[in-house]
């Protein structure tokens, strides 16, 4: 299984990437957390993205790509991935697609996650207190929203028309957003005819949990899918 996810700055990307590897058991990449590391260790890759990083803007496609290939491809040997952070724009998107399906390494199913401007901001802010990150700040924090923006839609429509889209509301709390992208990845694995893997149960669910998410792909839309099966054994896409 190979995922990505797509979702504003704190959206909860990091979080659900986290539960979905686990559940599944496949390796988590996270583009912002590879970049953050090489920045730290002073790497000449850190050296060169470190202002982007600061101010909030889109780090080059380029070092971004020749970043990403190693992980991605050891990643897709051991069973798949779930890729946090790139691509975010349809350029980086065609790119990708055109180095990876050669290498049998593209995405095959994109996950949404939606949540309103002011949550997001609260969320940031929160994180940035606690983290002390340079990117939390408010001021970036609200450019790095305008830019996310300026090129989600088109990114949605380039993955709902070449793969599987799954929307997933991430105002609700963190088990109900990981049940329902298990739910609705669980469907669109079946309809895909990818293997069935999962390694850890599901999270327990409130008494009130609803599965609000849209699932999309190029043959059909369904809005209520049922709930996914978990199953044991071997799966690599």
């Amino acid at each position: 299984m190979r995922l990505l996810l797509i979702g504003p700055p704190g959206s909860g990307k990091g979080t659900q990437a986290v539960h979905l590897a686990q559940h599944y058991g496949i390796t988590h990449i996270s583009s912002g957390d590879l970049l953050r590391r090489h920045i730290t260790e002073n790497t000449t890759i850190g050296r060169s993205v470190a202002a982007y990083i600061h101010r909030g803007d889109l780090v080059p496609d380029s070092i971004v790509m020749d970043m990403l290939r190693e992980p991605v491809e050891a990643a897709t040997r051991r069973g798949g991935y779930i890729l946090d952070g790139f691509p975010r724009t349809v350029d980086q998107a065609e790119t990708a697609d055109r180095v990876a399906e050669p290498l049998g390494t593209e995405v095959r199913i994109a996950v949404h996650l939606t949540a309103e401007r002011p949550e997001l901001i609260r969320r940031l802010l929160a994180r940035g207190a606690q983290t002390g990150r340079t990117d939390d700040t408010a001021s970036v924090i609200a450019h790095r929203l305008d830019v996310f923006d300026d090129a989600a839609n088109p990114l949605l429509d380039y993955y709902r028309r070449r793969r599987t889209l799954i929307t997933v509301n991430g105002d609700r709390p963190v088990s109900e957003v990981t049940r329902t992208a298990i739910a609705y990845l669980d469907q669109a694995r079946h309809d895909l005819s990818l293997p069935e893997h999962c390694h850890t149960p599901l999270p327990a669910a409130d008494h009130d949990t609803k599965l609000t998410a849209v699932l999309a792909t190029p043959r059909h839309r369904t809005p209520h899918p049922g709930r996914g099966r978990c199953c044991t054994g071997p799966g690599r896409k």
